[in-house]
């Protein structure tokens, strides 16, 4: 399969990847290396020579560019999350020793939403 588009936060060997597998004249935005994050050492940048012949466009950008429109994202947010036509998804699992696997999960794409980690059967997941 061939990516036409792409929005990473990844970086790394992942985002060498993605670039692999795009097709020509391909668009990538980046907001996040998260390979970097971990492995300050780590390179984050694609091969640039499937960048040039595939003519692939990449464009980084930061939350921050955007704050002009976050009352009104925030506002909108909230309406949708009120009476439930937005849904949110948590991906929850139990025990101490779940953290580290849970953890992982968050990198390989294992979960979907937000990943909560339940100690004990009394904790509701939310943080006092």
């Amino acid at each position: 399969m061939e990516l036409t588009y792409i929005l990473t936060m990844l970086g790394g060997e992942m985002l060498e990847a993605e670039i692999v597998n795009m097709k020509a004249f391909g668009r990538v935005t980046i907001c996040g290396v998260i390979s970097e994050y971990i492995d300050a050492g780590k390179r984050s940048s694609p091969n640039t020579l499937d960048v040039v012949y595939k003519r692939i466009t990449i464009r980084g950008f930061l939350v921050a560019n955007f704050m002009n429109v976050f009352a009104d994202f925030f506002a909108k947010t909230l309406y949708y999350l009120g009476p439930g036509k937005l849904e949110v998804i948590e991906d929850i699992s139990s025990g101490v020793e779940s953290i580290h696997s849970s953890f992982i999960e968050l990198f390989n794409g294992a979960n979907i939403g937000k990943k909560i980690i339940k100690i004990d059967e009394n904790d509701q997941g939310k943080v006092e």
